[in-house]
């Protein structure tokens, strides 16, 4: 996951929001591993240490706070000089935005314009990484999706974060804001404890040798891309802001190569050893987008990105971590 400079975030200082969670983790260590001073901002304290449970994951100082809160936010920017940030706070699980859409547009709308209007007032602030998602292109008339495609969520989680995404661009508009914004495609890997998503359930069920159950019908088509990856891809971003000119832009990142969920779910049961088992299909899947996948072009075109992980050993990898964090969690 190395960046443009080797030496690039030595002694930076950083503020992660989100820093406890699956991606926050895995970023507090791999900036923390590359020399940066990571300050992160915590809502609710886990139970252990971090989710990876290795001495770089944790930050050098943690903020406890909420991004609906302003001062907080305004203070630790500039009390800890902040000169980037990684947004990566979110309310993140479709099901739960379902439930409660109005906490989830608290956190990831008002969240946001509060962390960018905070970023406006402190002048060290030079960089913004905005964590978007490929949600937000909604249901669309083409694919792959590129980022000149116009934002249509239309269920709680995919307009909060379109919503975020248009505040993201709307700052750099109309402020000049540094900052730029990542639409991932589905995340996987070591430390998604949000086990109703489908590779941590199935390896999960597949380890108590049980098999995977999918909410769907099983044919949805999606991007699956693997966290280390998409970590070296935030870094990159980040580090290409030093030129002004890609301020404002958002950027795709994905491996560019689809599969459908019963798919991924084989991909995993092979990587466990456990083929003979056959995924349950529920087919109660609600407010879901039947095909979505993205082109990464403009992000290996303008910052020299690609994925280096193939499927196969980032999900030998992915396994290995559950199986060890299971024992652990015994």
């Amino acid at each position: 996951m190395s960046g443009i400079r080797d030496d690039f975030w030595r002694h930076r200082r950083v503020f992660v929001t989100g820093a406890t969670g699956f991606l926050g983790s895995w970023m507090v260590q791999e900036l923390r591993s590359s020399g940066a001073f990571v300050v992160a901002l915590v809502r609710d304290l886990p139970g252990k240490p971090t989710i990876l449970g290795t001495e770089l994951s944790q930050p050098d100082f943690t903020v406890m706070g909420e991004l609906e809160d302003y001062d907080c936010l305004l203070r630790t920017l500039n009390e800890y000089e902040i000169e980037s940030v990684m947004h990566l706070a979110a309310q993140p699980i479709v099901g739960i935005a379902l439930r409660d859409p109005r906490g989830t547009f608290e956190t990831n709308i008002r969240g946001t314009w509060n962390l960018l209007e905070a970023c406006r007032q402190i002048s060290t602030v030079r960089r913004i990484v905005v964590a978007s998602t490929d949600k937000v292109y909604g249901t669309a008339d083409r694919l792959p999706c590129d980022e000149s495609m116009p934002l249509l969520g239309r269920h709680p989680y995919d307009v909060s974060k379109s919503c975020a995404d248009i505040i993201a661009q709307g700052y750099h508009t109309t402020y000049n804001l540094p900052v730029c914004i990542t639409r991932c495609a589905n995340i996987y890997g070591g430390g998604d404890l949000n086990f109703s998503r489908i590779v941590p359930g199935t390896i999960q069920l597949v380890s108590h040798g049980k098999a995977p159950v999918l909410r769907s019908d099983g044919t949805m088509i999606r991007d699956y891309i693997y966290i280390r990856d998409v970590v070296g891809g935030y870094l990159r971003l980040a580090e290409a802001m030093e030129q002004p000119e890609i301020w404002g832009h958002a950027y795709n990142f994905s491996v560019e190569k689809p599969l459908s969920v019963v798919g991924i779910t084989e991909k995993v049961l092979i990587a466990m050893g456990r083929r003979e088992l056959l995924p349950v299909i529920l087919n109660e899947a609600r407010a879901e987008i039947q095909e979505q996948y993205l082109s990464s072009a403009r992000a290996r075109r303008e910052l020299n990105w690609k994925p280096i992980h193939t499927l196969e050993e980032s999900l030998a990898e992915t396994v290995a971590w559950y199986r060890a964090w299971f024992v652990r969690s015994a």
